[in-house]
């Protein structure tokens, strides 16, 4: 009998990643993927735990999940991820009821934990990271089920080697490693094949990458995106995430000069006071990260930046938030994640003191809201008029009469016409929001699919 499968993902793109590996690989042994929840055999919640929410909405979602496992004979639920990494025992306490928890490093047993389970009981497997090998470190040559056939991750690098004072991320995916160059150039040249015309690379801190190979093995990341832009079929590179202290001369030149690199940087900016950039232990101030955007702006003009800010971190005063409003007027970003601050256990903010009241963030979070979509609706009106080349992703959410894609500065369109998901069109852009923009087609790149 065909047992389905459901996987929940939460958090940040690579744990998206690690989603569509995790499904590839049930995939691979039998299982098939159902929307309806009643169908699934195996649950699989693959988790985040960047902000203390994370707990909160894990140990809900279980809550609701005993039910239905108790509801039907031989249902299984995996925890996997970051969660699941930090939180092992804790799982267990709380819902001894899982059949399997997982970490950041197993996802390439994840089918194989699941079978094993089904015999013998609840399973936890945690890789220490001293005993890594290539295959659970880099899981991108594992089976995939990806939700698109033109786009793909691609990982470079994992783990992390900042310590940012709110963040757990180093201790949760480690130190950072940089994946070889040549299985990186590899698995593009593969996903090229076929027909992924759209690659992210992956990375706790992309712009690092390469540090620590062996020095004849070396490459800086420019060098990297250079290797990518040369696979033939491969349109557009985007990556994710930089870190402002390495971000170099030579990446930013490249997205000038290389055909594929797509003008849109995402550079965190998380506070705009170098004083509390310092309590955060981010390394770089208010003055170096307005370097690294006027250079931006100098040698890709119409780039588009988005960034990172947290509001109410410890100790952060009026005038320290003014002066991230300022960063804010200042740069102009095309969008923005804006988050409230909110303590993570076993992070060095978590234990800070001045700890802001939860009404004065909220209300610090609205004003720079504010401020960042009246800056980005204006930056959107450059847009208007002109035509510019779309990536199709299908039915627009708003309009199913109407199409949605992508700009290569990650602006997304609404317009009229007709194409096939995957391919590429020009757009009449007609008007702007400070989210998205409208148009209509003009003519199509790429033959209809």
């Amino acid at each position: 009998m065909t047992r389905g499968y459901i996987v929940h993902t939460f958090g940040c793109q690579m744990n998206e990643h690690d989603s569509e590996r995790i499904a590839g690989l049930l995939e691979d042994d039998g299982y098939v993927a159902v929307t309806d929840q009643a169908d699934a055999d195996v649950v699989v919640l693959n988790t985040c735990c960047i902000r203390e929410n994370a707990d909160n909405k894990l140990y809900g979602t279980l809550g609701w999940l005993k039910p239905w496992k108790e509801a039907g004979e031989g249902r299984q639920i995996v925890v996997a991820g970051c969660l699941a990494q930090k939180d092992r025992d804790l799982v267990r306490r709380k819902a001894p009821f899982v059949d399997v928890v997982l970490g950041t490093h197993n996802v390439h047993r994840a089918a194989e934990l699941v079978g094993e389970a089904r015999v013998s009981g609840p399973i936890t497997e945690i890789l220490d990271e001293a005993v890594l090998d290539d295959q659970a470190m880099f899981p991108s040559a594992l089976p995939a089920r990806r939700e698109t056939t033109y786009n793909a991750w691609v990982t470079i690098q994992i783990g992390c080697d900042n310590s940012c004072a709110f963040c757990i991320v180093p201790a949760v995916r480690g130190a950072e490693i940089s994946r070889p160059f040549a299985d990186v150039i590899a698995e593009v040249a593969r996903l090229a094949d076929e027909g992924v015309s759209e690659v992210t690379l992956l990375g706790q801190n992309v712009n690092s990458y390469g540090r620590d190979l062996p020095k004849d093995a070396r490459i800086t990341f420019a060098e990297l995106l250079a290797q990518v832009d040369a696979v033939d079929g491969i349109e557009r590179i985007r990556y994710t995430s930089p870190h402002p202290k390495d971000m170099k001369e030579d990446v930013i030149r490249a997205h000038a000069e290389l055909p594929a690199l797509c003008e849109q940087i995402h550079l965190p900016l998380q506070s705009g006071s170098s004083q509390i950039l310092k309590r955060m232990r981010r390394t770089y101030d208010r003055g170096r990260y307005m370097d690294r955007v006027a250079l931006i702006r100098e040698h890709v003009p119409d780039c588009a930046i988005t960034t990172d800010i947290i509001v109410g971190f410890p100790g952060e005063s009026e005038r320290d938030f003014e002066e991230t409003l300022e960063v804010a007027e200042e740069v102009g970003y095309d969008g923005a994640f804006t988050f409230i601050f909110s303590p993570r256990r076993e992070t060095e903010a978590a234990s800070m003191g001045e700890q802001l009241p939860h009404p004065l963030k909220v209300e610090r979070l609205e004003r720079l809201v504010e401020v960042v979509q009246r800056r980005a609706a204006e930056r959107a009106q450059r847009f208007v008029g002109r035509t510019m080349e779309v990536l199709v992703e299908g039915a627009s959410r708003t309009d199913e009469t109407r199409l949605r894609g992508r700009t290569r500065h990650g602006k997304a369109v609404n317009f009229d016409g007709v194409a096939g998901a995957g391919a590429l069109v020009e757009v009449e852009i007609e008007s702007a929001t400070s989210q998205t923009l409208s148009g209509v087609l003009a003519r199509p790149l790429t033959p209809l699919l």
